[in-house]
């Protein structure tokens, strides 16, 4: 799985990056590149409602570990997943295509001897 998938924050709008909104959350931006953050961000109303939510935590500092920790469980979720699906795939795949193809052969074959038995 691509990596910019697991973070949790690169998913808001691509044209910012993650830094460029923690600044933003923290209040650490001028005055200009807030309102390009808050203009690049009022494209979308779920990028806009998240930003929202995120402005309504009280300690601003503890969102880059609110985000990491949110990363870090992200990622053992898709790790716990990819394992589950890996358990569950049919060790020897060609052996399962070479039993079903001889299978098929015998009975086209057990056709073919029981038609021409029947009509000589």
């Amino acid at each position: 799985m691509d990596k910019k998938l697991k973070d949790i924050l690169s998913n808001l709008n691509p044209d910012v990056d993650q830094e460029t909104l923690m600044a933003y959350l923290q209040g650490q931006l001028q005055a200009e590149q807030r309102h390009e953050v808050e203009r690049q961000l009022a494209g979308n109303d779920f990028d806009s409602d998240a930003m929202d939510g995120l402005q309504e935590l009280q300690d601003k500092k503890k969102i880059s570990s609110i985000v990491e920790q949110l990363n870090r469980d992200l990622k053992k979720k898709t790790e716990r997943k990819k394992q589950r699906r890996k358990k569950l795939e049919l060790p020897n795949q060609n052996w399962l295509w070479i039993s079903a193809m001889i299978l098929l052969l015998l009975i086209v074959f057990s056709y073919l001897i029981i038609h021409k038995m029947r009509n000589p």
